[in-house]
């Protein structure tokens, strides 16, 4: 393995020299940056990261923190971040912290010294376990986390104009029998689109009915599982809003395996606007959640106290949404 050394030799300047070169860490000659480098170059010369870091006290490295991996929502949030990332010359480590609060508290301590700073995503993370499993003046960023208050930095979705706009917009269909696939359970974002569901149906003069509260997990599965067991309440509901896009879609699957037509049957809509919602069949009415914007945010928000740790004040930002009108709503049936 070529060394540090071995460029140093062959450039005729002290190791120091090399150093300066390639962690800025002092004025060089250009001419003697660019003979270094053409030399590094042609023997191959990789800087270590690890020694790097200890030099500079940067890893050029971010860590993040969610809950899951699986689906489209996650996906794009990893890739808002990583476009923002690139910008700024960083790289992820990502981290999937299966909604367990030791293997998320087990997966801050092994970035701590790896890291810059740490995004996370977790309904388990209190600030306590930040406090104790992070570095002091660690840069954090929460997205869409229980911890409220002035702390961190944090990035929300604005889960309760959203879910209350698909509601009234169900409302304004005439449906008044109107049941809700809920999201996992603890999750920030499934409570508060539960939340203003109940506002939005005490708003509109409808009598609350706990059995059409189905229980999801924000899977296709559970989403599919809550529409059958919702098909056997009567009166049947005439409209299902899911807490997200994935129940959406099991529930349209459910649906269409009883023989059941949406919307002219059962009214159905989502929340988050994944890609896959405006091709199923029929075209899902949903809330519009920018997801990849919730990554660069919360990556903008990380880099602004990377770069300036003194007079950084933490800020918590609320996402806006949208509500998108597609053809998997209409006026109730005859069910």
């Amino acid at each position: 393995m070529v060394t540090i050394r071995d460029v140093a030799r062959e450039a005729h300047v002290s190791v120091a020299t090399v150093s300066r070169v390639f962690n800025g860490g002092g004025p060089v000659r250009e001419e003697t940056s660019r003979r270094i480098r053409d030399i590094a170059t042609a023997l191959r010369y990789v800087p270590h990261a690890g020694a790097r870091s200890l030099i500079t006290s940067r890893t050029s490295t971010i860590g993040v923190l969610l809950p899951d991996l699986y689906g489209e929502f996650f996906s794009e949030v990893i890739r808002g971040i990583d476009i923002a990332a690139r910008r700024t010359g960083y790289h992820l480590i990502i981290s999937n912290s299966h909604h367990d609060k030791s293997e998320i508290e087990s997966a801050m301590r092994a970035m701590r010294g790896r890291v810059d700073g740490v995004i996370i995503m977790s309904p388990d993370i209190d600030a306590q376990a930040l406090m104790a499993n992070l570095p002091d003046a660690h840069p954090v960023v929460l997205l869409n986390c229980a911890i409220r208050g002035t702390a961190f930095d944090s990035v929300n979705i604005d889960n309760a104009r959203g879910a209350r706009a698909i509601v009234q917009h169900l409302v304004s269909h005439g449906h008044r029998r109107i049941a809700i696939i809920t999201g996992a359970p603890r999750n920030v974002d499934g409570h508060e689109r539960l939340l203003a569901y109940r506002s939005a149906l005490r708003s509109a003069s409808i009598e609350q009915n706990p059995s059409y509260e189905a229980h999801g997990s924000f899977t296709e599965e559970s989403g599919h599982e809550a529409a059958r067991l919702l098909l056997e309440i009567r009166p049947r509901p005439t409209a299902i809003f899911a807490a997200n896009d994935s129940m959406a879609i099991g529930a349209l699957s459910a649906l269409r395996e009883a023989g059941i037509g949406v919307p002219d049957d059962i009214a159905v809509a989502g929340f988050d606007d994944i890609t896959i919602a405006r091709y199923v069949n029929p075209p899902l009415t949903s809330v519009h959640v920018p997801i990849a914007e919730l990554g660069e945010r919360a990556m903008a928000k990380l880099i602004s106290a990377l770069r300036d740790k003194d007079r950084h004040a933490p800020r918590q930002d609320l996402l806006g949404t949208t509500l998108v009108i597609r053809s998997s709503c209409g006026p109730p049936g005859h069910s």
